[in-house]
């Protein structure tokens, strides 16, 4: 029992189921992508990874966009009534693509599943809304277990589905999406106070406007941009795993979904009970510059695997880079007040989907490009570079910030 969390507020255990189930609908589908997209543009798998690329791409353009504007919606309104519009509007695309006869409408349902994607800036708006500052960075540690488990058990139950055809998960997370929106009408409470309440402005629903109270704080910079690599780098596993597991040891949906599995039950176990021991002895940004060198040695290796069962040894270092969100997100969320929250995590989000728009396209070309010369590792030699760079921004960023940040 001691390994269970402590929660400062009722509303943070029901945002983390939230994010579960959020996740678990988005993992679900992975196993299968390979082989409807294959089905449906007539290709191969090297040119399936090369449109799996453009897939998350659009996605991320119109999460760019909806971030922001979901940041300064939660700002005004609150947050529970975006993140339940948003699951409803999750619900409706999973259907959508369930349906989609055509490349053409699993490209329009990425688009709308981009605009009603970007909820992760709510949710950490409102574990910043309850959570005491010294707390922070272990409750979005939290968060990102949260992101495992669904990691966890989505692909392992998309692999499951898939025996029905690769529709099958699509109707599965549709379901998955609906409930989590009732369940979140029943049992979120609202976390944002009125007084703590600004209006909504256009001009600020937007990607400049989100970042303006980041770009005020002096040291920002340097944790924006590696951020920024490090989400890019990262970009490698949603883009192209389900791809190279298929094209280097000829993985059916299956295994492809046990392999993610695998990564999402690390992932729960560094960051439900390994992030705040990790940021008190090294700091923030001490365990991002460790979560960023485990990273990128884990990218390294993945690159020259030879065995399947090599994936899962590697695994276990790279598994550590889950401490770099909640760090990082800990550090940035006390460089503003309670009122702008909302708009910081959103400007987060769009950085993040900068880095899913670029990202997958590289990841894609680098893969589809190697594949074909014949040196499937190409993406995750890409990868490790950015994350190490990442890492050294960070070591040096760390030299410049005064207090328990830099210890």
């Amino acid at each position: 029992m001691a390994l269970l969390p402590r929660f400062d507020h009722r509303a943070v255990p029901i945002v983390l189921a939230a994010a579960v189930i959020d996740v678990i609908g988005f993992g679900i589908v992975m196993p299968v992508l390979p082989a409807l997209v294959t089905e449906l543009g007539h290709v191969g798998l090297a040119e399936a990874t090369r449109i799996g690329g453009w897939l998350l791409a659009a996605f991320a353009v119109a999460q760019f966009f909806a971030g922001p504007v979901l940041g300064q919606l939660g700002d005004r309104f609150g947050r529970r009534p975006v993140l339940v519009l948003s699951m409803l509007a999750f619900g409706l695309d999973y259907l959508l693509m369930a349906v989609a006869p055509s490349l053409g409408w699993l490209l329009v349902g990425r688009i709308v599943a981009g605009i009603a994607g970007a909820t992760y800036g709510p949710a950490g708006a409102v574990i910043a809304d309850v959570t005491p500052e010294d707390k922070r960075a272990a409750s979005f540690g939290l968060l990102g277990a949260a992101f495992g488990i669904g990691f966890m058990i989505g692909p392992a139950l998309g692999g499951l589905v898939a025996g029905f055809g690769p529709r099958a998960p699509f109707l599965l997370a549709a379901v998955l999406a609906f409930a989590n929106a009732a369940a979140m009408i029943a049992f979120l409470p609202e976390t944002l106070s009125p007084e703590n309440r600004r209006p909504f402005h256009l001009r600020d629903a937007n990607v400049i406007g989100a970042f303006r109270p980041l770009f005020a704080a002096g040291n920002a910079a340097p944790i924006l941009i590696a951020w920024f690599l490090w989400q890019l780098g990262s970009m490698v596993y949603p883009a192209t795993w389900s791809f190279w597991a298929a094209i280097r040891f000829g993985w059916s949906p299956g295994a492809i979904g046990w392999s993610l599995a695998w990564v999402g039950l690390l992932t729960v176990l560094v960051q439900a009970t390994m992030t705040g021991p990790a940021v008190k002895r090294f700091g923030e940004l001490g365990a991002a510059a460790i979560a960023m060198a485990c990273s990128a040695a884990a990218m390294l290796a993945l690159a020259f695997a030879t065995a399947g069962w090599q994936v899962y040894a590697f695994f276990l270092v790279g598994a550590f880079g889950a401490f770099a969100y909640p760090a990082l997100s800990g550090l940035v969320s006390r460089m503003v007040g309670p009122e702008r929250q909302g708009a910081l995590q959103g400007g987060l989000s769009s950085i993040t989907s900068v880095a899913e728009i670029i990202g997958p396209l590289i990841a894609a070309q680098a893969l589809a490009t190697g594949a074909l010369a014949g040196f499937d590792g190409a993406a995750f030699l890409v990868s490790a570079a950015l994350i190490a760079g990442s890492g050294l921004i960070v070591l040096v960023a760390a030299r410049r910030l005064p207090g328990e940040a830099a210890a």
